[in-house]
């Protein structure tokens, strides 16, 4: 039998396999789709969006939560040959407007909540298809599958797909101006998948959570397209407050998050332990992260494990650190790995020593999701690994790194110019990255080209790592930003991570979660300096943080200054907080100004 050539077919393929088998499913199992029903659900949604007209080259929106009914809805958009797309549920209704012209689509499904959003968004969209209801002026789903026709002829429609045909659109998150479609086709996929087959294996029955948004090229390959062509089954996470439950519920075999996640994770597990009320446990479990902390160290020095702190591993390990991963329901892991942005290396450390080794993978929505991984027995720590196969690169001569191969997207909906400036003429896409290359091929991400800081001195520095430096070195700090650029030091606007300032309240007694009482709170800012300290140590004199201010706010994924995947927008930051900026560089800057204890004798 020929290989799969479109997703449609893969679906169809995997369908076959085990129909009884569960495909999808809620945390807990109380809602699941067999294959069986799974298949027959994509049958009657593209039956159904015949009717209203929807076929090869036209264009579906979906807008929903992480729910069982999304699966079935976007595959039977696939089958009809059209192309769908995700949006993000926190656009405003201008928003909404941009993409929904941009792609050109005249049909949205989507959740009860969002109609009013989506009819003021002024868009030109025919029909509103609602899962979860059916208000007046729209179609209820059962309502859209009672459409159908039964002389629809199925079979050939989606057998009429063809690989270069566009399956879906990712609207690249834009750190500045308005997104881009990116046009990924079905070759594209098909490509992504194989090749990341090739590395990080993915079989049948493999255990997979979905708690990106659907609108991230990361949970649409990772959960959505891996399910197509290698069957995986999909737990569905509707709030990422539900995460750690939906992890000791589904023991994956395989799972991956952005940065934060495993950095909440891990914050997790040490107030978990810090907090243990058994005297004896505690002990032990403190005792079994120490040991964990020196492989780590270990590794991230370089250094090799010997005998006997191997030793030492494999004894807290059979005590101590295989009931910890089973307790947070990672004790099955075939692979785990981390991307969107990078992860501080002391993060990669402590889960390696824990027992879940993380490949860091480096990739984009423009190269199809994933372009750079290793085995996590080859993985090492700091490197996003080596080129998928089938993808080559060069460095030009400003240092960009650029790709060429089967993962490059088609190019950006509506837009020749800015793909010409993306893609040349000889098929190489600019990445707008600047990555290091060593003699083995392993990858380390330096940062974005544009936005590295190049000081009053002529020095260059990545905000990124200055920035992971931080974080790592304390879990208070939400976001950072290094202002540095034509400066003579570098600075930094500091926000508080909402997460773990509720739980810092609770320890320490304080009254007051807020943003603004956090950051006036001389406990807050004396961890926060000490975070910033240890951050400076690991970063030559030139990178390190002279002067940083905490805002009272919490910055909210998808507003003015971090993206929807939480990558800072250094020039919108940069105009709204102007008068903060100029106070850390001012002669006398006030009292909202600190300095880690250091920093003003090495300034």
């Amino acid at each position: 039998m020929s290989e799969p050539n479109t997703s449609c077919a893969a679906f169809q393929r995997n369908a076959a396999i085990d129909p009884a088998a569960v495909a999808v499913r809620s945390i807990g199992g109380d809602h699941t789709l067999t294959w069986r029903q799974y298949a027959d659900q994509v049958r009657e949604v593209a039956a159904g969006l015949h009717a209203l007209g929807v076929g090869h080259g036209d264009t579906v929106a979906l807008m929903m939560g992480n729910r069982v009914e999304f699966y079935p809805v976007e595959v039977g958009v696939q089958h009809t040959g059209a192309t769908s797309f995700s949006v993000y549920n926190t656009l405003a209704p201008e928003q909404l407007n941009y993409v929904f012209e941009n792609a050109g689509n005249r049909v949205v499904i989507c959740e009860q909540q969002y109609v009013e959003r989506i009819r003021r968004s002024g868009a030109p969209i025919e029909a509103i298809v609602c899962l979860d209801g059916a208000p007046e002026g729209t179609l209820g789903l059962p309502e859209l599958k009672a459409m159908g026709s039964g002389d629809f002829d199925f079979e050939a429609t989606w057998r009429a797909v063809r690989p270069e045909d566009i399956l879906t659109l990712v609207y690249t998150s834009g750190t500045t101006g308005n997104p881009k479609g990116v046009e990924i086709t079905h070759s594209n996929v098909l490509a992504e998948a194989r090749a990341f087959h090739a590395v990080l294996p993915v079989a049948f029955g493999d255990r997979q959570t979905s708690y990106l948004p659907s609108a991230h090229m990361a949970d649409r390959f990772c959960c959505l397209y891996l399910q197509q062509v290698y069957g995986i089954q999909i737990t569905v996470v509707p709030d990422r407050s539900l995460l750690p439950a939906a992890l000791v519920d589904v023991h994956p075999t395989i799972w991956g998050a952005v940065p934060r996640v495993w950095e909440k994770l891990k914050a997790a597990i040490e107030f978990a332990v810090a907090n243990e009320p058994d005297e004896p446990t505690r002990a032990g479990l403190q005792w079994a992260l120490g040991v964990a902390a020196r492989k780590a160290d270990a590794q991230l020095s370089g250094t090799a494990i010997g005998v006997e702190l191997a030793t030492e591993w494999a004894e807290a390990d059979e005590r101590v650190l295989s009931a910890l991963r089973a307790k947070i329901g990672l004790d099955q892991l075939k692979w785990a790995m981390s991307g969107a942005a990078p992860i501080p290396p002391q993060t990669l450390g402590f889960f390696f020593g824990l027992g879940i080794p993380i490949s860091e993978i480096w990739g984009m929505s423009e190269l199809t999701c994933v372009a750079s991984a290793c085995p996590p027995a080859q993985a090492r720590l700091g490197s996003v690994g080596r080129m998928l196969p089938g993808m080559q690169w060069r460095i030009a001569e400003d240092g960009e790194f650029l790709v060429r191969g089967p993962l490059v997207m088609k190019g950006y909906r509506k837009e020749p110019h800015k793909t010409a400036e993306a893609l040349d003429a000889d098929g190489w896409l600019h990445t707008g990255d600047i990555l290091a290359v060593d003699d083995g091929g392993y990858l380390r991400v330096v940062d974005r080209k544009k936005e590295l800081i190049i000081n009053s001195a002529g020095k260059n520095m990545s905000p990124a790592n200055i920035e992971n430096a931080v974080k790592a070195a304390t879990a208070l700090v939400g976001a950072i930003a290094t202002i540095g650029d034509a400066r003579p030091y570098n600075t930094a606007l500091i926000v508080i991570d909402a997460e773990t300032a509720t739980l810092y309240a609770a320890r320490h007694g304080l009254p007051d979660a807020s943003a603004p009482a956090l950051a006036a709170d001389p406990g807050v800012l004396t961890e926060i300096a000490r975070g910033v300290a240890a951050g400076n140590a690991t970063l030559s004199r030139v990178e390190q943080i002279k002067r940083f201010t905490v805002l009272p706010t919490f910055w909210e994924p998808g507003g003015d200054e971090v993206t929807l995947t939480m990558k800072v927008r250094r020039k919108p930051i940069a105009d709204k907080y102007a008068e903060e900026i100029e106070r850390l560089y001012a002669e006398k800057p006030g009292d909202t100004v600190h300095e880690p204890a250091e920093a003003q004798a090495a300034r």
